[in-house]
């Protein structure tokens, strides 16, 4: 199992198993934070009862350390590391230190004195973290793979998770794509006790803790956005190793490269990836080493083409464990690559931006539709308004999609990644699935986190209803995720300054009135770096992060897509297959996209 992810962790191995053989923990090692062979893991306390295998960072773990050395009665082994912070602060407080961290962070924690098995993942989701009980065995790990080398595990489709997936493109927590394996919700903690008993609980929600301000103008807000950002990535830039950024040359990364170059103690390294050829996705390489050279850093830079797609497309399907259909997969991973031969070990995304400061248009074409649909009206009239807002020409299912949410009195916006309508998934899915799916919806995944917004936000909103479910699914199931395993597929750690918890909690406080000012996108993040970073970047229209698949899609990838996705049709009960022809048929590159790589990880996995 430990050496089934051995590329998240070249730098060492280890393993501890308990007397009596019913507990074992195993670790690979990225060495990041305090290099020295004392803060190998699994590591335990001074009279090992207590032990911990241990995935991420604890960014002000010399603040906790310091307030437990005040305390007393703790003997340290290491000099500054912060996987020992986490077993001596769960020795003073017990499973509440988890809110005295600031990080990312997926451990499992074994104490001895209670007989308890602690899973506990970071508050936001960055760090993954899966888990199988069958046969009285609890297993789990940062990837499912490692839980698949036990024999006993079974590799089964979970048929309601691919219902959901081919709405989100990822499986909502706590499902996965593998049915017996979960994954522990973002924010939350699961403890196992040995005579059975199973705890869950989640310790963080962004609706207990956003400071929402009591006044204050935009200026103040701006102003108090950017120092919380400084902070952000201040702490992040605590390593033994040196930390680098990627680097697209809009807003988010310019910021990140623009706060991280203060103090100046080192020269920063960016990175950089754009696509060789005429495509209608414009390369941002040049804006990139703009931004590189103004803030003197380092830049590397490396172009893609279909055939580098085509090549990684195995290993994509290996490091994802289960599909997740976002293409952007394929930037990261060589990103994450690039990075690593340049000796970089470490690097800050931007991750996270958009879904609280409002910066999708099609956010918020969606939120003046939802305010439409709040207005008793005819469907005539608000289709009219989906026309007027351009929806109703680019694509008739989703103007009725949307239609048929509203007159349910269901949010328009369900999440910001999207594949097929629940129409849509009633053509495409087998007759068996239909009949065994009638009456679900994709809606069905996201009730439950509704639920929670509804009773815990009394200032509802349509804005705060759209962060709030991004970061309950999208982000932590579907953007994260892609993060995490690409980059780690090299042993890269990729930290994301914008996700702070601290961070998130202030800028899902601010009014949505101040963060769609003027309907402008981001406009107070604009506001916060306008100065820091220059102006023509601020006021750049938003490009965002993307990969040219339809184009690919019409030449190689197209013929090696249809001859894989027609193999799983042909060999499964899943889909209908006049329906798969017609979509292969129609153009519709992502679409396509989405269901390749449903099938190639069946090809993998499953069959």
């Amino acid at each position: 199992m430990r050496d089934a992810v051995a590329h998240r962790g070249p730098d060492g191995a280890g393993t501890w198993v308990s007397e009596d053989g019913r507990v074992g923990l195993g670790h690979r090692r990225l060495s990041i934070i305090d290099l020295s062979e004392r803060a190998a893991q699994p590591m335990s306390n001074e009279d090992a009862s207590i032990w911990v295998s241990f995935n991420g960072e604890i960014y002000n773990h010399g603040e906790v350390r310091g307030e437990l050395e005040q305390l007393g009665g703790h003997v340290w082994k290491t000099d500054h590391s912060d996987t020992e912070v986490i077993l001596h602060a769960f020795e003073q407080w017990g499973i509440d230190a988890i809110h005295r961290f600031r990080g990312m962070f997926a451990f499992a924690l074994w104490d001895g004195r209670a007989r308890e098995l602690w899973l506990v993942r970071d508050r936001v989701g960055i760090k993954p973290l899966y888990y199988s009980v069958r046969n009285g065995r609890v297993r789990f790990a940062s990837e499912i793979k490692a839980i698949l080398e036990l024999s006993d595990q079974p590799r089964e489709l979970d048929e309601e998770a691919l219902f959901f997936y081919l709405s989100f493109l990822t499986a909502p927590a706590p499902r996965t794509l593998f049915a017996g394996v979960k994954k522990v919700p973002a924010g939350s903690w699961i403890r196992f006790r040995m005579n059975g008993q199973v705890d869950e609980s989640r310790y963080w929600d962004v609706l207990e803790r956003a400071r929402v301000p009591s006044n204050g103008d935009d200026a103040s807000l701006a102003t108090q956005v950017l120092e919380e950002l400084r902070t952000s990535v201040r702490l992040r830039k605590v390593s033994d190793v040196p930390v680098g950024a990627f680097l697209s040359g809009g807003i988010d990364s310019s910021a990140n490269v623009a706060l991280l170059s203060e103090g100046g103690e080192s020269v920063v390294k960016t990175f950089t990836v754009g696509f060789r050829g005429q495509s209608t996705y414009a390369n941002e390489t040049r804006e990139a080493r703009r931004i590189a050279d103004l803030f003197h850093a380092e830049h590397h830079e490396r172009l893609l083409g279909v055939e580098d797609l085509l090549e990684f497309l195995p290993r994509m399907v290996e490091l994802q464990d289960e599909p997740i259909a976002d293409p952007v997969c394929v930037p990261l991973y060589y990103l994450s690559k690039l990075a690593r031969s340049n000796g970089i070990v470490v690097c800050q995304v931007g991750e996270g931006s958009d879904e609280l400061f409002f910066g999708y248009p099609s956010w918020h074409t969606l939120h003046r539709l939802q305010r439409l649909g709040d207005v008793p009206g005819t469907g005539l009239a608000k289709r009219t308004a989906l026309v007027g807002l351009g929806l109703a020409g680019r694509r008739a299912t989703r103007e009725y999609e949307f239609l048929r949410r509203s007159r349910h009195g269901l949010p328009v916006f369900w999440s910001g990644a999207e594949a097929f309508t629940d129409e849509e998934k009633g053509r495409l899915l087998s007759p068996r699935l239909r009949r065994k799916f009638a009456g679900m919806s994709g809606w069905d995944a996201l009730a439950p986190i509704h639920q929670r917004f509804k009773q815990n936000w009394p200032t509802e909103s349509a804005a705060s209803w759209m962060t709030y479910s991004d970061l309950n699914l999208r982000l932590p199931e579907l953007l994260l995720m892609r993060v995490d395993k690409m980059s780690m597929g090299v042993a890269v750690e990729c930290r994301v300054p914008f996700l702070d918890h601290r961070f998130v909690e202030l800028a899902f406080g601010v009014p949505a009135a101040v963060k769609m000012r003027h309907r402008t996108p981001k406009y107070l993040l604009k506001r916060a770096t306008r100065g820091l970073i220059p102006d023509d970047v601020i006021d750049r229209k938003k490009q965002g992060f993307g990969v040219p698949v339809a184009e690919w899609l019409l030449h190689r990838l197209g013929e090696h897509a249809r001859e894989e996705i027609r193999a799983m049709v042909a060999r499964t009960d899943l889909f209908d297959a006049e329906e798969v022809e017609r979509l292969l048929e129609s153009g519709k590159g992502s679409r396509v996209w989405f269901l390749l790589n449903l099938s190639l990880w069946w090809k993998r996995f499953i069959a």
